[in-house]
């Protein structure tokens, strides 16, 4: 083992620890920015939500791929699948803010024509929303708890920690791909609401 690899966690624990607020934040920020607002007259991108959703949908995969690969004794693929993941991860969240600045936010549930939650309707659309919601919240605590576990784990991999990476993607993993996962249910679950 190289004897400078178990001081690379401590080399970028700043710069991880700052991405990982730096994210989120800025996700934030421009997730409220509307470039109509800055006199930007751009077509919201649309198309975009089933792209991202699909890419949630091959970041799963990616990551069971990449743990049987592990689990078979085979770490090049196995890092070839969690950089592809955290590839996926980037180009998704690139082109979840490129939506969320070009449209407005889709309600879920029957919308009236104001674009409020139509309350007059008795449908299931109320249970189902808080299913929703759990889901929806449950998805975007972890999506930011997330990137310092990946970031973290990844950097132990490249230090040639695999004790601490392996201790540390057992966490990792399944929360990782929970975020995945929900992605897409997310999606599947708003699509009908979206303003055609």
């Amino acid at each position: 083992m190289n004897k400078e690899n178990p001081t690379l966690e401590h080399k970028f624990r700043g710069a991880i620890i700052a991405v990982s607020i730096l994210i989120p934040v800025a996700v934030a920020i421009l997730f409220s920015v509307k470039l109509k607002d800055f006199g930007i007259q751009v077509e919201p991108l649309s198309f975009l939500p089933p792209i991202y959703a699909s890419i949630n949908g091959v970041t799963a995969l990616l990551l069971i791929m990449g743990v049987i690969a592990i689990k078979n004794g085979n770490r090049k693929v196995h890092k070839r699948m969690m950089t592809t993941a955290i590839a996926c991860s980037l180009v998704f969240l690139i082109m979840y803010v490129a939506y969320h600045m070009t449209a407005n936010s889709t309600v879920f549930g029957d919308v009236n024509h104001d674009g409020l939650l139509d309350t007059t309707e008795k449908t299931n659309a109320g249970s189902m929303r808080l299913v929703y919601l759990f889901i929806l919240l449950t998805h975007i605590a972890l999506s930011i708890a997330i990137i310092p576990l990946v970031l973290f784990t990844y950097v132990r991999a490249l230090a040639e920690r695999f004790d601490k990476h392996k201790k540390l993607a057992k966490i990792t993993f399944p929360l990782w791909l929970y975020v995945a996962v929900t992605g897409v249910v997310v999606y599947l679950l708003i699509s009908p609401y979206y303003a055609n």
